[in-house]
């Protein structure tokens, strides 16, 4: 007897093209035309069930959308819903993917299909993906129901579908990429300079023995004409992203790369042109304090949208200006600064010994500091290079700063901290100072572990080396005054300052969040199929992070770029953050315990909270840090659990191994013979590796961006720039300073043009969008279908709040001295935020 057949009712919820590129209003007539032509899109269902007759999954008939045009509003503005409905035989089984065709010349954006059976009983897939026309492709697009498994628990059905995806998504590793693509592959960063264009733009490949360096989406983009290790440069126009990878437009998130090309483009000449007659550096502080009550006017120094640009949408100049301009001013062109945090109590506090200590750890980059095991300090540089002595300093210069212990006793009871960037700096000083305008040190930083629980920094030493290619490096020591200000003691604060600011943003931020994730997230999509549960897991800690490290290959990190220009080490930024990655980056101590553990900051202690002692018991970033670490290490512990129900799963399962070898042989392939690689054959290895990824993407990466303008955007609390050295005693730019020395110290550091481009860029990265997704929070609606993970992930939700609480009120409590200073309070891992610019969120991703 044939089986009966079965009505599945369909519900599809997609966004069209012309709601999505206001710049091609026209297409949705052109798809409505041949849709009525029948060119039509149609879908298809697959069941978990195996068809005898051909080996595969059962299949539906094809079912083609209709009324297209009468399409009707969705639950969101740019939504469309259409109804469709399936008939398959009472035998069919379940549905576990749906296979759609695009026959429309145009893309779309497809949300979700919701299946209603008989019964009443729903089945989701969601999608959120662009389906372009079907000749991009080499098979129909695929679509899993929201129910995941490891490959050997895949349902029979759906098996050869699931290796077939992924053959898809993974290429050849040939040929340009074009729109439509959905092609993951691995690429060397090539792509920073633009000599066709000018030769001084020429930057050096980072990627392979020489310089070290994760890998990059793959563009396939033709060599450049002066060399064939070079990508050509590219337009705005052919920047290649798999189409997943670029946020949809209504989206506001998308908006925060869109500004980063409309500043680097427009804002940055117009602010040039401003100052263009005006002298270089700002007269007095009070002047930098002007430009959050007063602003500068850049409307008749901007340049408007030409026609062509108007045509691709290109962010108008002025609507950002108005959207960073905290005035309600009529003047279109008036770009007026918020007042940043750290100038929003007393405006003195920022320039005092005890803030700029404190800042080393519950600042913008609290992740340097490391406790000193021996004094002074050593250097692992080449003495026969550098010369014999490493440092200047000696014990005289701080015995009487270390209320009444000895030096011995100081480090003995760990009382004795180090911001270090001399081995960093001092091998490129020499290059870096033959730039124009650029004069820096090597820096270290000595500080205090005081009675009150507070740091006090003791001693500055400053180093350059000698001007040939070998001899003795020359080193100043600089003390803290005892009564009154000291501008020479100031700008050696300043040159520590500069050192951290191109540090910070460079390895802390760039290298060790964006640049590490980027293969990461390749690798994810390569190797593990829509139907794992791992891809599941880290999906939402990915979003938008390709994207906007796109755009900063366009506009931030590339030559003559916003980082050149703008940081003091220029041209070689990114050939130093190579360098550290090449020395230094470890994955195994990427994680916050395993760092910590690393600077000599915290022991292991089984019986202590986290299983860590803190060196310093009140250390906001590592505090807060570690209650989040636990708590996605918990949350990362009960998913994996579901799926993995003994060790031995771990190793057996095959999609999971190749996405770990991929990452370590493939995207970090100049560190692949490295014997620190986690062996991925236990669960607990398991659970490290996938809670520092989602560290990474989260925690890290908010602590060390949502703060930029709170605490740099004074640009005298955080130069990035230093023009000069601190003066000799009788020289003639002694006596300079001598007669003004404000005036010298701010010429010393960023000028007009630095600060201001500085400031701007910083505002558009401390900003969170309206659509943020933050710690704790899975937006998309039915995600999952398994109500084991749903549970496990609510107590991960309610963990995100007793973090948040516990921030809260850490940050109340008056004895907790480091949490109180020009910036009250240590906000940057406090969960959840408003959108704007808040000094506080923790995104689930690196989606700015």
């Amino acid at each position: 007897m044939a089986p009966t057949q079965v009505l599945l009712k369909g519900l599809i919820l997609l966004q069209k093209k012309h709601v999505l590129d206001l710049t091609d209003v026209g297409a949705d007539l052109w798809d409505d035309a041949n849709d009525l032509f029948g060119n039509k899109v149609k879908l298809q269902l697959i069941s978990e069930l195996v068809d005898p007759a051909t080996g595969s999954g059962k299949t539906s008939p094809e079912v083609a959308i209709s009324g297209w045009f009468l399409s009707f509003d969705g639950l969101s503005a740019g939504d469309v819903k259409y109804e469709i409905q399936f008939s398959v035989d009472s035998d069919f089984g379940t549905p576990g993917a749906f296979l759609i065709r695009n026959h429309h010349p145009n893309q779309f954006f497809l949300k979700s299909l919701t299946l209603s059976a008989p019964d009443g009983s729903k089945i989701h897939f969601p999608c959120e993906s662009w389906v372009h026309n079907t000749s991009k492709y080499s098979s129909p697009r695929v679509f899993f129901r929201n129910q995941v498994f490891l490959p050997d628990s895949t349902p029979a059905g759906l098996k050869t579908i699931r290796e077939n995806e992924l053959k898809c998504i993974r290429g050849t590793g040939e040929g340009t990429r074009v729109p439509g693509d959905r092609i993951y592959d691995y690429d060397v960063y090539n792509d920073l300079g633009n000599p066709d264009a000018k030769p001084e733009l020429k930057r050096p490949v980072l990627g392979g023995a020489k310089l070290q360096y994760p890998r990059r989406i793959r563009t396939g983009r033709k060599p450049a004409r002066t060399g064939k290790d070079l990508s050509e440069s590219w337009s705005s126009d052919d920047m290649y992203l798999p189409p997943d990878e670029k946020t949809a437009k209504i989206r506001s998130s998308s908006v925060l790369g869109d500004s980063i090309k409309a500043f680097a483009h427009k804002i940055v000449p117009a602010i040039k042109t401003f100052y263009a007659d005006r002298a270089a550096s700002f007269e007095s502080l009070d002047e930098i304090k002007a430009l959050y009550e007063e602003g500068i006017d850049l409307g008749t120094c901007v340049n408007p949208l030409t026609d062509e640009e108007a045509k691709k949408n290109v962010r108008s100049p002025f609507t950002l200006i108005s959207e960073l301009t905290t005035t309600d001013d009529a003047n279109a062109g008036l770009l007026k600064y918020p007042l940043p945090q750290i100038l929003q109590g007393d405006d003195d506090t920022w320039m005092s010994n005890d803030e700029f200590a404190r800042q080393t750890i519950a600042g913008l980059n609290p992740m340097l500091i490391t406790k000193l095991e021996t004094f002074p300090p050593t250097s692992s540089l080449d003495p026969a290079v550098f010369g014999a002595q490493a440092t200047a300093l000696t014990n005289e210069h701080i015995q009487t700063q270390l209320q009444g212990l000895t030096v011995e006793q100081a480090l003995e009871k760990n009382r004795l901290f180090i911001v270090d960037y001399h081995d960093v700096f001092l091998p490129y000083l020499n290059i870096i100072n033959a730039q124009k305008n650029k004069r820096t040190y090597g820096t270290r930083t000595i500080l205090f572990l005081s009675n009150e629980g507070t740091l006090k920094i003791v001693a500055i030493e400053l180093s350059l080396p000698a001007p040939g290619e070998k001899g003795q490096r020359s080193n100043r020591v600089f003390l803290p005054p005892t009564n009154k200000k000291d501008w020479l003691w100031e700008l050696a604060k300043a040159h520590v300052s500069v050192n951290d600011a191109g540090y910070h943003q460079l390895v802390s931020h760039w290298l060790k969040t964006h640049a590490i994730m980027e293969p990461i997230i390749i690798a994810t999509y390569r190797q593990l199929s829509a139907l794992h549960p791992i891809l599941l897991l880290l999906q939402p800690h990915y979003k938008n992070t390709m994207a906007i490290n796109a755009r900063a290959r366009k506009a931030l990190i590339n030559a003559g770029g916003i980082i050149e220009d703008c940081f003091t080490t220029g041209r070689y930024s990114m050939e130093m953050s190579a360098v550290v990655y090449g020395l230094s980056w470890r994955f195994d101590q990427e994680g916050l315990p395993a760092d910590l553990i690393k600077r000599k900051m915290a022991v292991p202690d089984p019986n202590a909270k986290h299983g860590l002692e803190l060196i310093i018991k009140d250390y906001p970033y590592a505090v807060d840090g570690l209650n989040i670490w636990d708590a996605i290490k918990n949350w990362v512990t009960d998913y994996t659990d579901i799926f993995y129900k003994e060790e031995a799963s771990v190793a057996a399962d095959t999609e999971l191994q190749s996405w770990w070898h991929e990452i370590r042989y493939v995207g970090h392939a100049d560190k692949k013979d490295a014997d620190w690689w986690l062996k991925l054959d236990s669960k607990k290895n398991l659970v490290e590796l996938l809670t520092t990824v989602i560290w990474l993407a989260s925690a890290h990466h908010a602590a060390v961006n949502f703060g930029q303008y709170a605490y740099a955007g004074y640009p005298a609390n955080r130069p990035t720039i230093a023009h000069r050295f601190v003066p000799e005693p009788g020289t003639k730019e002694h006596d300079e300073f001598l007669q003004n020395p404000e005036k010298f110290y701010l010429s010393a550091i960023s000028s007009r043009v630095e600060a201001t481009t500085v400031m701007t860029t910083i505002e558009i990265l401390s900003t969170h969008t309206a659509d943020e997704e933050y710690l704790g929070e899975r937006k998309s609606e039915n995600w999952t279908g398994d109500a084991r993970v749903l549970a496990a992930f609510s107590n991960f939700t309610a963990a995100m709040r007793e973090v948040e609480h516990q921030v809260m009120a850490n940050n109340k409590n008056p004895s907790l001295k480091n949490r109180h200073g020009a910036v009250d309070g240590y906000t940057l891992l406090c969960i959840n935020s408003k959108p704007g610019l808040t000094g506080r969120g923790v995104p689930n991703s690196i989606s700015i």
